[in-house]
């Protein structure tokens, strides 16, 4: 992304874009170069309106298939037993097989969820545009990319051509300046700043995260991050590289290798945004205000620090907000007032996109380890290697030997395609992305938050401040 001469400074996002941006037409819309194109078992409705073409995928090479939202977590050695379920992931299997795409499917070891696996691979690259018909696309992000999700049509467009019209963000600037305290990270960072901007706070805008406590993330942080900046109701999220995504990335296997990844990793470092460059909306957060942050209603925005209490609609002067709040304790079966560290649960979740790499089962298991839940529970790596790599550091015995389940790799009890469902009534604590009515099951009551919070709220049987735990408390 060369620099122009006399040019205004930019965002790192503009220059993404700039650099991207092919032709833009009268009405705004911008045709714009894809870089990654990642297709899952949702895709075979794009994939069919290239058949009805007679089409080909464009750009193979740069396509990936993954495996991952409807995916069995059980007994897979087995096949799949529901025939619809089958289906799809055969389709997959198919249109990757005609058209010349890479697989990582059922059968390869290195198969997961799709935003785990990109990044792991090294296909997850500084400075470019990725794609995927899946809305946490913006996970990616992380690495000082532009990603994001798209809509079916979409997606056989750019399996078409390789390019795709977009009208072009406003930018967003969100700091968070000095040290988060102990047992505290990207989520409560993630449901911190939802909680305070609103589910649509950052509507139509890309948000670049900067500041000395996003300097300060792990790679898997920054990822959890910029994959719940949808839930503010941005376009994307993203963190310019610096030497953590060059340490994360060296040796990664789609990576550059040897002196072309040094000369990769020169320019990576060149991905900033200019001095004096302008947002359209800036937030600052100070890392000492973020506590442990839990959500109590049917929206990340319903979110709150553990100590706090679920909120009183009468005394909300916002008529549409307070209905809101309303509507949503009346389905989660609370009270208004009920201190949040009082509410009861009756199961938990480890797993999702946002909270199952690596780093996040160690969070959970150093909660967990010596300690027996009080609920039962299912912990489903990101991705076969992240499982692999767990099983290897014992962290799967850990998870066990506290009374939860330890699964395959897939989307799980996330969104629950695959049949890992709540039953009606039954409450979570769940390191997912949203909490909307009946997302992990008809009925279902979802509270997200950190994995951390998630194995201390197993142990306790209600949610809790991790940082108990973390203090020695045994009980």
């Amino acid at each position: 992304m060369a620099e122009r001469p006399d040019a205004e400074p930019r965002t790192l996002f503009d220059k993404l874009w700039d650099a991207h941006a092919i032709l833009t037409r009268d009405d705004g819309e911008t045709l714009i170069w894809v870089d990654r194109h990642f297709v899952h078992e949702g895709s075979h409705h794009a994939f069919a309106m290239l058949k009805a073409r007679e089409a080909r995928v464009a750009q193979p090479d740069l396509t990936f298939g993954i495996a991952d939202h409807y995916v069995p977590t059980r007994n897979r050695s087995a096949g799949i037993s529901d025939e619809g379920i089958r289906r799809m992931v055969g389709q997959l299997e198919a249109n990757c097989r005609r058209h010349g795409v890479h697989l990582f499917g059922l059968d390869d070891p290195r198969q997961g969820i799709v935003h785990v696996v990109g990044p792991e691979q090294g296909l997850t690259l500084p400075g470019l545009v990725i794609v995927c018909g899946d809305s946490h696309t913006s996970t990616h992000g992380a690495f000082g990319a532009f990603a994001f999700g798209i809509g079916a049509s979409e997606v056989g467009h750019v399996l078409s051509t390789g390019t795709l019209w977009q009208r072009k963000p406003r930018r967003m600037g969100i700091s968070v300046e000095g040290k988060l305290g102990p047992g505290i990270g990207a989520k409560d960072i993630a449901l911190s700043l939802i909680a305070r901007i609103g589910a649509d706070g950052a509507q139509g805008h890309a948000i670049e995260y900067a500041g000395s406590a996003i300097r300060d993330l792990s790679m898997e942080g920054r990822m959890t991050l910029c994959n719940l900046s949808i839930e503010a109701g941005a376009r994307c999220g993203m963190v310019a590289p610096d030497e953590t995504t060059l340490r994360y990335l060296r040796e990664r296997p789609y990576a550059p290798k040897g002196p072309q990844f040094e000369a990769a990793a020169a320019e990576w470092l060149s991905f900033q945004g200019d001095a004096g460059a302008t947002f359209d909306k800036e937030i600052v957060l100070e890392a000492r205000d973020i506590l442990p942050t839990v959500t109590w209603g049917t929206s990340p925005q319903d979110a709150a620090p553990i100590d706090a209490h679920v909120p009183d609609p009468a005394a909300v002067p916002d008529a549409a907000r307070a209905a809101h709040i309303r509507d949503a304790i009346a389905y989660m079966g609370l009270k208004p007032g009920q201190p949040l560290g009082d509410i009861a649960i009756d199961r938990v979740f480890i797993g999702s996109c946002t909270n199952a790499r690596i780093e996040d089962l160690r969070s959970a298991a150093a909660i967990l380890k010596g300690r027996k839940a009080s609920v039962p529970g299912l912990v489903s790596p990101g991705s076969s290697l992240v499982k692999r790599q767990a099983e290897e550091e014992g962290l799967d015995r850990i998870f066990t030997a506290a009374g939860l389940e330890w699964v395959e790799s897939g989307c799980s009890m996330c969104v629950g395609m695959n049949g890992d469902l709540m039953k009606p009534g039954e409450r979570s604590a769940s390191t997912t992305n949203r909490n909307f009515k009946g997302r992990q099951g008809p009925g279902s009551r979802t509270h997200i938050m950190s994995p951390a919070m998630v194995a201390a709220a197993a142990v306790a049987g209600r949610l809790t401040d991790a940082r108990r735990y973390l203090d020695g408390d045994r009980s």
